[in-house]
């Protein structure tokens, strides 16, 4: 460290198989290899967590995974996949796992998915701590001294619950957590830190629980994300389950269907399933023995061609997400120089095969895909720090997010793929005459209305002036910080009245949500328009008519009688046809028609205001 420098931060990859920490300084950034005692091993901290039923940690990491068969229903792992997602959002995840998920009430009316150990009910950041608390004590017997500064990464996908979870589980671990980055972006850090040459890159991250694929350009030390896209619950975990559900059903066909698997020998065909697979990146086929118990013995076969046809749903899936990238990212796959492999799912041919069809190159693996994400964090830690002041890191927002108008639109005010940190503003007012308070539901997704995205919170300016609609001018500020945390502001102009909410909803998106957002928003692209559409002209059809309505009672008998029997005649056909019609340009048409009749009454309101003074003006002045 410099002379001077007392604080160290660290950079964490908090995986959802394993976790690793490191640290750059001036000779480059370096994985700690150093246990808590001191020894030396390969750094990785597998992501497992022993917990005694009476309360308190038995293990963390290497000896906990290998005592899992003995305490199935005690030692957790995979937790990743449950940070900062709802209850009723993991029960397929829940029926794999040995140990028990239950129901903890949350916010915004939401249980959210917690983990029972005896009679402790455990969150997923109280459990990720005890694995961060793994790290952090590692890296102070390296250096020596108290650590408390760290960057941790997420998938580039994890939403703002998941990154609210993983600076939780830091803060409980006695971390201050100064940045969230992406892991794909991290990846990058750590591969471009000696390169020289303006590229663009591919970063596919296929790790344990999570993918995501992010298109970067790199030049003269700027990092830019130009896309993203992914997917939160797929990795290796879900390759070795579909390995499980075969030797269930082999197993079942051979012994019976009444064959049950309790938690111990679901735990120890976990581990096979996953030795099995790491064996077939580098052997054609396998030969395994399973005891049984009570005499019996189960013996298969199977071949790298049968795991490859059992994964090729879930590589397919990450491939339509390297072609919706790099579409999002207005690029050919030509245009990429590079295609970087992270997690230790990339080891698997088959899918560097399918990156090869793909991209038409070879996938660099020159860089170790278990350490890159931690190098990456820890580059990005030696920024904060001051050591290295010539990277600049350019990350995404990775989905659309606005807020709910009137008749169930949705008003975006920061789209996917723009970069971080950011703000966006936007004006609104009232719709009642009155009214004293705006209720704002803050929205994501990509679709043109409020029923099709996802709500993350919701909060209420409250104290607003009475006054007619549409005279309040309301601004709202959407600002998202370095770490993808959303904050909402709203602000009354005139008023001075504000209220705001930093987003931090109970509950994850579901496995299928983030994907389904961006397809069917494509597939009714179209359609949601139109109805965006004929929402907006029928509220200002409402409007309109109530603001005429207004003048006519003002204008009261100096107003013509024929212009108020043509006006009060037209009003009534128009806002029949705003009920009836699902033509919004035949109501947008009639709106400018009604709007063009009324000029004679805006002129009269405005003639009859100036009388008004002027009468007023020469009482005063006779007085």
């Amino acid at each position: 460290m410099p002379t001077g420098q007392t604080d160290t931060i660290v950079g964490i990859d908090l995986g959802t198989t394993n976790s690793l920490v490191a640290y750059a300084d001036e000779r480059g950034p370096r994985v700690i290899y150093t246990t808590r005692d001191g020894a030396r091993d390969n750094g990785m901290v597998p992501s497992v967590v022993a917990i005694d039923p009476a309360g308190g940690v038995i293990d963390v990491g290497r000896s906990a995974r290998l005592h899992a068969i003995e305490r199935p229903e005690i030692t957790v792992y995979s937790i990743k996949r449950l940070m900062g997602r709802g209850f009723e959002d993991v029960q397929e995840e829940a029926r794999r796992l040995p140990y028990r998920v239950v129901r903890r009430a949350g916010g915004q009316g939401r249980d959210i998915a917690a983990v029972q150990i005896g009679s402790r009910v455990y969150t997923p950041p109280e459990i990720s701590a005890f694995i961060l608390r793994e790290l952090k004590a590692r890296a102070e017997a390296y250096f020596e001294r108290p650590i408390s500064k760290a960057i941790i990464t997420v998938p580039a996908y994890f939403d703002d619950t998941q990154r609210q979870a993983t600076r939780d589980a830091g803060k409980i671990a006695g971390l201050d957590v100064i940045r969230i980055i992406n892991e794909p972006t991290a990846a990058a850090l750590a591969y471009g830190l000696d390169r020289h040459d303006d590229s663009t890159i591919a970063v596919y991250d296929l790790g344990g629980g999570t993918f995501d694929v992010s298109i970067l350009r790199l030049s003269g030390g700027t990092f830019e994300v130009l896309s993203t896209h992914g997917d939160t619950h797929l990795g290796g975990d879900d390759f070795d389950w579909e390995i499980i559900r075969l030797v269930q059903q082999e197993v079942r066909r051979r012994y019976g269907e009444h064959l049950a698997f309790p938690p111990s020998t679901l735990q120890g065909l976990r581990n096979l399933a996953e030795a099995v697979k790491i064996r077939l990146s580098s052997q054609d086929q396998v030969d395994f023995e399973i005891d049984l118990g009570q005499g019996r013995n189960f013996g298969m076969q199977l071949t790298r061609g049968d795991l490859e046809r059992m994964i090729e749903p879930y590589v397919q899936r990450t491939i339509d997400s390297c072609r919706q990238a790099l579409c999002d990212a207005k690029l050919e796959p030509d245009a990429i120089d590079q295609v970087v492999l992270v997690g230790g799912s990339t080891r698997i041919p088959y899918v560097r095969r399918r990156l090869r069809e793909v991209f038409g190159k070879e996938p660099y693996s020159a860089l170790n895909p278990d350490e890159v994400v931690a190098l990456g964090a820890s580059v990005q830690a030696s920024v904060m720090a001051g050591l290295k002041r010539e990277v600049l890191l350019l990350d995404v927002v990775p989905l659309s997010l606005g807020i709910e108008t009137l008749g169930g639109a949705v008003a975006k005010l920061i789209l996917r793929n723009t970069r971080m940190p950011c703000q966006a503003t936007e004006m609104f007012t009232t719709f009642l005459d009155g009214q004293t308070s705006i209720k704002l539901t803050v929205l994501q997704g990509e679709r043109e209305l409020a029923k099709d995205c996802r709500t993350l919170g919701e909060f209420e300016l409250r104290g607003i002036p009475p006054m007619p609609a549409g005279m309040p001018k309301v601004q709202v500020t959407f600002l998202i910080d370095q770490n993808g945390i959303l904050h909402v502001s709203a602000r009354e102009q005139r008023s001075g009245k504000e209220a705001s909410i930093q987003v931090i909803p109970a509950h994850g998106l579901t496995r299928e949500e983030v994907r389904q957002m961006e397809k069917d928003a494509y597939a009714h692209a179209r359609q949601d328009m139109k109805i965006h559409r004929l929402i907006d002209v029928r509220n200002q059809v409402v409007f309109d008519t109530a603001k005429a309505e207004q003048a006519l009672r003002k204008a009261g008998p100096t107003l013509d009688p024929n212009l108020r029997k043509t006006i009060t005649e037209s009003m009534a056909n128009l806002r029949r046809l705003a009920e009836t019609s699902e033509d919004s340009e035949a109501i947008y048409q009639a709106l400018q028609d009604f709007d063009r009749m009324t000029i004679p009454l805006a002129e009269h309101a405005v003639a009859q205001a100036l009388k008004e003074a002027h009468q007023q003006e020469t009482g005063e002045r006779n007085s």
